[in-house]
């Protein structure tokens, strides 16, 4: 998408509208994890499509396109929901991504091309209200939609009459549609504006977002909450910086069992320590680590990864992790959109080691597992209790680094083998390829299932990143 300055984030030609909010207010908004309910239910089966499509977002980033590279499909199943038009229409739920700077949904009539064996859509396609009216192909929302395309150019592909476009007087002509390609899918949409309505009842006029009436493999829309100045925070950062400025997200940790019921995540806008300590609660500090500038992939949230650590020993991450170069190669992007975290080759085959030295001596790996998961090393422990060492990421900036949770980087469920039921424990990392096949694109990407335990805050005003261990579902209760 267009790069744009960091201050049109914040100072926006949108002409939004919002309730009133005094500077100390936050939106608390509820998360839904809605596990991918395909033909296959079983832990295994889930984990095998989820680890495909951890991988398949990761690399499509690296392949080349003939315009600036495109977000990609998510992957986290974190659900947001709202309503367009006015605030007794229809709830649509759309992926949370932080890897994305577009609010898009599937629009009436709707067609998904391949999308047999995809999740089914969170809620139907939407009919536009009367309220709904189109982007004109002269404004800023369009040029950043069709990746920074001349207003002269993006009116010519509307048809305006050359007088028009000579006269600048082409407003009237609506932007023309954009494609968008995915991970393993892509769409085709317009751009139109209506009024906007969250679960808390503050509502938004002239919200800009995606129509798509056709996509392949794509059933559910996203909301983007990256950087761009299309995406959700950017919009509400017009008319409230507090808001658009700071957001953050407390995943509340999951297993793959799809018919656990699941309480909600909080998705936070804006600040909320004020109303903690007023409560008397104590806040755990976060680790703070800066945001590295990407020219490639300007709606990312790049940071750098220093290393590694497991048990006590710290692996180095290598020099391209710890920076982003000129052309967008390098650093680990912080992305709700991706489930696995991914690393390059050489991290990833050094973390392996380490950890297989420490837990292969006493269990036995489960190879069949392996392949029917897409992920390694699993292992197989019977009726004990697997004793994995810790795990630790060292990001650039900050000395202390941040504990993973075991359950963070170690899965453990029943496998049926044999017709007998054995318990088994997998990495949740994945090898994300050789360093040479990773230029162009991000060295690394935190997946959100190593975010869940934590509330991970973006500090858009300070371009920083942070983490701090958090009881989710306690924090949405002390906020509701």
């Amino acid at each position: 998408m267009v790069l744009t300055p960091l201050c049109l984030l914040y100072c926006l030609l949108f002409s939004t509208w919002l309730l009133p909010i005094s500077k100390s207010e936050m939106v608390l908004l509820p998360l839904t994890h809605s596990l991918s309910k395909t033909r296959f239910t079983t832990p295994h089966h889930l984990l095998k499509t989820t680890s495909a499509r951890s991988a398949a977002r990761f690399h499509h980033r690296h392949r080349p396109h003939k315009q600036v590279p495109l977000p990609l499909s998510p992957g986290s199943d974190y659900t947001l929901s709202f309503a367009l038009g006015s605030p007794s229409s229809p709830t649509i739920s759309l992926y949370l991504d932080t890897g994305s700077d577009l609010v898009w949904l599937p629009c009436s009539p709707f067609e998904c091309i391949l999308c047999e064996s995809k999740t089914p859509r969170l809620s139907p396609p939407l009919n536009l209200s009367s309220s709904a009216t189109a982007v004109p192909c002269k404004s800023s929302a369009c040029s950043a939609a069709h990746s920074s395309l001349h207003s002269s150019d993006l009116c010519a592909i509307s048809r305006c009459p050359l007088d028009s476009i000579e006269m600048s007087d082409c407003n009237s002509f609506p932007c023309p549609p954009f494609y968008y390609a995915y991970g393993d899918g892509s769409l085709i949409a317009r751009l139109y504006k209506d009024s906007l309505t969250l679960p808390n009842s503050l509502s938004v006029q002239n919200f800009t977002f995606g129509c798509a009436h056709t996509t392949l493999g794509e059933p559910v829309g996203v909301a983007g909450f990256g950087f761009g100045q299309l995406s959700l925070p950017a919009q509400l950062s017009s008319v409230s910086p507090q808001l658009g400025n700071r957001f953050s997200y407390c995943l509340i940790s999951h297993s793959f069992d799809a018919d656990k019921v699941r309480r909600p995540s909080p998705l936070i806008l804006g600040r909320y320590e004020d109303k903690e300590k007023e409560m008397g609660n104590e806040i755990a500090e976060f680790v703070y680590t800066n945001m590295l500038s990407n020219p490639r992939h300007p709606y990312f949230y790049s940071v750098g990864l220093e290393g590694i650590a497991v048990g006590k020993r710290n692996i180095p991450a290598s020099a391209n992790l710890k920076r982003v170069d000129r052309r967008g190669s390098g650093g680990m992007v912080v992305d709700s959109g991706t489930t696995f975290t991914m690393l390059p080759a050489s991290l990833y085959e050094a973390v392996v080691g380490e950890f297989d030295a420490r837990v292969g001596r006493f269990y036995k790996r489960a190879r069949q597992v392996e392949e029917a998961t897409g992920l390694s090393p699993c292992y197989f422990y019977e009726n004990k209790v697997a004793e994995v060492p810790g795990m630790t990421l060292h990001f650039a900036g900050n000395g202390s680094g941040v504990v993973l949770p075991r359950r963070n980087y170690f899965y453990e469920f029943n496998f049926i083998d044999g017709g007998e039921k054995r318990k088994v424990g997998c990495l949740m990392l994945m090898n994300g390829g050789d360093e040479e096949e990773l230029r162009g694109g991000p060295g690394a990407t935190l997946g959100n299932y190593q975010q869940q335990g934590f509330e991970v805050v973006y500090d858009l005003e300070k371009r920083r990143v942070g983490f701090a261990r958090r009881q989710c579902s306690s924090l949405w209760d002390s906020l509701a």
